[in-house]
């Protein structure tokens, strides 16, 4: 897939890339097939690994000439040095962690800076569905109640909460609907959230 069609596929590719310094170390955490590290290399020209536990996406991460470890994420990031990346990056999984607040920290220990990405789950057609008695099934959140990874669902506001709570100080956020940056009520007209964040004090 050429990179134009990635960032028509995942508009929040181009949000993280905005962020990132031209040739920062990034370790993308749950990194699929590598598709966002590779975006990153070929748009920012960054250099770092991918962490993956699923045996095929290893393999596509190696065919996207992507360095990638395979781990389960729920056991730690033991393995990394402290401050050993200038950016962690969770794109699309925090939902799927089953440990979120010890992962978060461990981004920030590893990483001088950490970016995620989730589906926002206080979207208005995901809170529609819901109303009319249906788990939300849609672009951002594929799966049916019974097949989905998804452990740990939330809305923008849940997440900023959260960082209130852990000490963690968001520096920078962007919404997204349809490939669109979202400004008014967000946490009601956004389906894809991605924010930046950094060690509170």
């Amino acid at each position: 897939m050429s990179i134009e069609s990635l960032a028509a596929e995942r508009p929040d590719f181009a949000a993280i890339a905005a962020w990132i310094p031209k040739g920062a170390s990034v370790l993308d955490l749950g990194c699929g097939d590598g598709s966002l590290l590779r975006y990153l290399k070929e748009t920012r020209g960054v250099y770092g690994y991918g962490v993956e536990i699923s045996d095929m996406d290893i393999v596509s991460c190696i065919a996207n000439g992507v360095n990638v470890i395979q781990n389960d994420l729920d056991s730690g990031l033991s393995d990394f040095e402290t401050d050993s990346f200038d950016f962690v990056i969770l794109s699309q999984t925090l939902q799927a962690t089953r440990h979120t607040e010890p992962l978060i920290q461990e981004m920030l220990r590893v990483g001088r800076e950490g970016i995620v990405s989730f589906p926002n789950f206080g979207y208005w057609k995901t809170r529609l569905d819901v109303l009319l008695g249906n788990m939300p099934v849609s672009k951002e959140l594929p799966y049916q109640w019974y097949d989905t990874p998804n452990v740990h669902l939330c809305t923008l506001n849940d997440f900023e909460s959260f960082c209130r709570t852990y000490c963690v100080s968001v520096t920078a956020r962007s919404v997204i609907t349809a490939g669109r940056e979202v400004s008014l009520l967000p946490n009601l007209l956004g389906s894809t959230a991605v924010y930046r964040f950094q060690r509170g004090v």
